[in-house]
């Protein structure tokens, strides 16, 4: 099936400067500072690939704004915000836990989030039907008064904001299939019952405390909050299972009106932040599956919105391999590395991933059902 698929993506994402780094580490004098792994490079070869495949072509092109400062209000603190635009404009600095922006990263910042607002309003007013919003800096860790993990300004949550306060829409569910836990969004919504997240991460990978079974929401957001904790080594078996077993029964219970991922790329066999066993074929067949479900409870209504993603080389197939699945075209490109990746062990479901989700399956019957 062919879909009309746009696509967000700016220059001035790519001049967004996250500092230098060691791994994940905060700055100690035994580690000795290298590029940051929050880089431009992933990106830009992802945007490289879907033009020489072709794909590119076949996508309609969106143009980012500037989110305003109101907007960003829809989640963040006015000081906090206000912080951001301080540290940018004295040259750059920290803002948070793991978060560190560069001169003018308030500005490129504020149009990552444009970005996937402006993406928003292409679906809902149907010009597109579905979009990837290629956006720098990233944003699902961003807390509202404080940025964590690379993230400045939580991109899905002030645009899923801007969905329902200016374009009318109710129900909105959140798929994270990076592999860190989406703490930020999941703050945003836990006491909120019209916004259903569902974070697929590695298991007390980042943030540490973050993202257990546990956590289902709080208020008239209870049961609102789903958390799959994977274990380490989980690979193509288990991600789909999940899929199968959880994130698509929860979707068609749920039935919401929107449908955004936060596509974290860093589940790969080849992130150097993650140990996760995912494949192209992984994000191709996840995407196929959550555009089924999309067809029957939304018209088909989806966002993805761009969060982490570290692997320069293997970012931009898992990158095409959801494109192709978003837009139902196949380019003439293929994975290099697939046929590798798919026969290392470790890509069979085994009885402990299974046990995490059957724990999470537990938790579908209480989710509020839409009509």
């Amino acid at each position: 099936m062919t879909r009309t698929t746009g696509l967000v993506c700016h220059e001035r994402y790519f001049w967004h400067d996250a500092g230098s780094g060691a791994g994940f580490s905060d700055i100690n004098p035994y580690a000795q500072p290298d590029r940051h792994p929050e880089s431009p490079d992933s990106k830009r070869r992802f945007l490289a690939l879907l033009e020489v495949s072709g794909l590119a072509a076949h996508l309609m092109r969106i143009p980012p704004r500037l989110a305003s400062p109101s907007e960003l209000e829809y989640f963040h603190t006015a000081r906090y915000i206000q912080q951001v635009a301080a540290v940018s404009a004295a040259g750059g600095g920290a803002i948070g836990d793991s978060a560190t922006i560069g001169p003018g990263s308030y500005d490129i910042a504020r149009l990552s989030t444009g970005g996937c607002i402006a993406a928003v309003d292409a679906i809902i007013g149907g010009q597109v039907r579905n979009a990837y919003a290629l956006v720098r800096p990233p944003g699902h860790h961003a807390e509202a008064d404080q940025g964590r993990g690379y993230c400045v300004f939580s991109n899905a949550v002030v645009a899923i904001r801007h969905a329902q306060r200016v374009l009318g829409i109710g129900r909105v569910a959140v798929v994270d299939w990076d592999v860190h836990h989406g703490n930020g969004t999941e703050t945003a919504f836990l006491e909120d019952p019209s916004v259903l997240t569902i974070s697929i991460h590695q298991d007390r990978l980042y943030p540490v405390d973050r993202g257990q079974l546990t956590e289902i929401g709080h208020g008239a957001g209870e049961h609102t909050n789903l958390n799959i904790p994977l274990p380490a080594g989980s690979g193509h078996g288990a991600y789909l299972a999940t899929f199968e077993q959880v994130v698509m029964p929860a979707l068609r219970r749920y039935r919401p009106e929107l449908i955004v991922i936060a596509s974290g790329l860093d589940a790969s066999a080849m992130d150097p932040l993650g140990r996760m066993m995912c494949t192209s074929a992984t994000y191709r067949e996840m995407t196929q599956r959550l555009m089924t479900v999309a067809d029957e409870v939304c018209a088909g209504r989806v966002l993805a919105t761009h969060e982490g993603g570290y692997s320069n080389a293997y970012v931009p197939f898992c990158g095409l391999a959801v494109m192709e699945a978003l837009s139902g075209i196949m380019s003439e490109a293929t994975d290099p590395y697939l046929h590798e990746l798919m026969s290392m062990a470790g890509h069979a479901l085994l009885p402990h991933q299974q046990a995490v989700i059957d724990a999470a399956a537990q938790l579908l019957t209480a989710i509020p059902a839409g009509r």
